[in-house]
């Protein structure tokens, strides 16, 4: 299994992982996508990691996610940044977990230097997908509704409507743990029975 190497500091959610996305599938961390979601925060969050997003006029922060094709999250990065510049730290992480990623797509904000600076310094190629000329309303763009669905299965966890966390680093640990329970139960629903064996059945008396 080769993600178990990698990912070795966390051995329980490589194991979930690799349960659910077995080493041999045809879902690979090979074209992973980028994106980013802004939340309201509580007011136990201190100011010296809130901002406000003049673009979606919220006062909270920042979660940066990196997903692969089957939408099972890689790393989280919440911060009070501009997407391009929070994402110089996302991509450094994701290159020192997985080397042999060398594609990313992301959203239209990930454009200009990014992308650059992403192909001089960690050799990964951004391929930034831009929504279609004269389009008004929802519209599903190919590549990003990966990040962007998984995005949203982050929000069926209530406590994640809003980000009560103090510290960033808690923030993002209680998404990963949202993130392991989605794998759980999607593991659960395959029908895995436990490896160990159990007792016979007791004989008709």
């Amino acid at each position: 299994m080769p993600r178990r190497e990698s990912l070795s500091e966390d051995g329980g959610r490589v194991l979930v992982y690799d349960a659910v996305v077995p080493a041999n599938s045809e879902a690979t961390l090979s074209l992973p996508a980028l994106s980013a979601d802004a939340v309201y925060a509580a007011e136990t969050v201190s100011k010296a990691t809130r901002g406000y997003d003049a673009g979606k006029k919220i006062n909270g922060r920042k979660r940066h996610l990196v997903v692969d094709t089957r939408g099972l999250p890689l790393m989280v990065t919440p911060a009070d940044l501009h997407d391009a510049a929070a994402a110089k730290e996302v991509l450094f992480r994701l290159r020192l977990m997985h080397p042999e990623i060398t594609i990313v797509w992301a959203d239209s904000a990930y454009a200009g230097k990014l992308v650059e600076w992403a192909k001089r310094h960690l050799n990964l190629t951004i391929k930034p997908v831009s929504r279609p000329k004269d389009t008004t309303g929802f519209v599903v763009l190919p590549r990003r509704w990966v990040v962007e669905r998984s995005l949203a299965w982050m929000m069926h966890a209530r406590r994640h409507a809003r980000d009560y966390e103090r510290l960033v680093q808690h923030s993002e640990t209680l998404i990963t743990w949202a993130a392991i329970t989605l794998m759980t139960r999607r593991l659960a629903r395959k029908g895995v029975t436990p490896s160990w064996p159990r007792r016979p059945a007791p004989a008709d008396a």
